[in-house]
Formats: structure tokens, C-alpha cells, sequence
């Protein structure tokens, strides 16, 4: 048995939810977890007018109303020429993935959040990107190159490998993000098709142990 998350670092829904994740992997150490991306934008050309920008403003106001999670509007709405592709971000995590231990990649993933969100970051740069990840990984304790991370997060297999990610992702039926699943055997049972918090989240995930258990 194992968690799989399935959610993207430019998705504000799952920006808030990554901090319940956490809560919730604290209290089942012994249960693997797997993160996967779906690319909720990727490959999107269109650059974000003001009202694409103040559409997202709403989702962040209710993130932050739910989460407690801080936004850094000013930078977001500060941005001109913006392309909202969540691919390289997304390509990021895959990368991260291939270069140190599953276990470093939640901390990734909220790096990468942390810089969109609260630091302002562009995190469509490749540079941006590797930066982050790298000092994600050194904490973590594993040290890599940003060199090296750019010259995997540019390689064609891992372009491949991120674009078979989100068909994976849409082959086991994820339609939105976040979404909490676990994988039992060949068989996803749901524990949360959205945003929840660490209290309800273990609640349904020792429900659906127990019955595992039990079958």
C-alpha cells in the first residue's frame, strides 16, 4: 500500500493542501508516498491579462481563508507578460524525482510552491527552478548541482517522462487537483478529491485502512 498524491506546484488549491499533507505523512511514517503531477496548465501560451489575475486572486483569498497559507499578491499581479505554463514547474518535480530519493519530494514540491506563492518567484525559469529545487534537495541532504539539475530538467526523456506523467494521472482518472488517493494493490481508493484538512484527511485514510485491513 501507498499515498499517491497527484497535484501541481502552481495550483493554489494544492499549494494549501501540501501543508496538511505533511501533517498527515507525519503521522503514518511507515506509509510510502508517491507524488505525482498533472499539469493543471501545461503547455498553456495565452499570457494572463488582469482578469486572469484577479480570477486567481479569488482562489487565493479562499486558500488562504482555508489554510492560513500567505500569498505575495503584490509580485503576482506586479508580473507582466506572463505565461501561466505550469509544465517546467511541473517537469521541475519530475527531475527531482529522477536525482535524489521519493522520500526529498514533497519537500520539492512545497519549495516550489513557497517560491511561486510567497516569494514571487517566476517559476516558469529553468534557472528559478533548479535554484529552488537544489536548495530543497541540500536541506534535505542530498546535494545536487544546479548544472545537473538543468541538464536532466532539459533532457528530452525527461520531457517525455512529464508528458506520460499527466497521461498516467488522467489514465487512473484524476480530473482536478489536489487529489489524495491510496493505491492498494492495482486499486486507487479515494481519501480526498480536493482540498481538506490533516484532521479529516486521517480520519478517511484510517477508515480506508481498516477496511483494507479487514478485506
Amino acid at each position: 500500500m501507498k499515498l499517491i498524491y497527484v497535484g501541481d506546484p502552481m495550483c493554489s488549491w494544492c499549494y494549501g493542501f501540501s501543508k496538511e499533507l505533511s501533517a498527515l505523512t507525519a503521522l503514518h511514517p511507515a506509509l510510502p508516498l508517491e507524488i505525482m503531477v498533472g499539469g493543471v496548465r501545461a503547455g498553456a501560451t495565452d499570457i494572463l491579462d488582469d482578469s486572469g489575475k484577479r480570477f486567481r486572486l479569488g482562489h487565493w483569498d479562499r486558500v488562504e481563508e482555508s489554510s492560513g497559507l500567505p500569498f505575495n499578491r503584490a509580485a503576482f499581479l506586479a508580473r507582466e507578460n506572463f505565461v501561466y505554463d505550469t509544465e517546467p514547474i511541473c517537469r521541475a518535480v519530475v527531475t527531482a524525482r529522477q536525482l535524489a530519493p521519493q522520500a526529498h519530494l514533497l519537500a520539492v514540491f512545497r519549495a516550489l510552491q513557497h517560491a511561486f506563492y510567497v516569494d514571487g518567484l517566476d517559476t516558469t525559469d529553468e534557472m528559478v527552478l533548479a535554484d529552488v529545487a537544489v536548495a530543497a534537495l541540500e536541506k534535505a541532504g542530498h546535494a545536487v548541482s544546479a548544472a545537473a539539475f538543468k541538464r536532466h530538467w532539459r533532457a528530452a526523456a525527461t520531457i517525455a517522462a512529464t508528458q506520460a506523467e499527466f497521461a498516467r494521472v488522467r489514465a487512473i482518472g484524476v480530473r482536478s487537483f489536489p487529489a489524495l488517493m491510496l493505491q492498494v494493490n492495482d486499486e486507487f481508493i479515494e481519501i480526498s478529491p480536493g482540498y481538506a484538512p490533516a484532521v479529516a484527511l486521517n480520519a478517511q485514510l484510517n477508515a480506508v485502512l481498516r477496511q483494507a485491513s479487514a478485506a
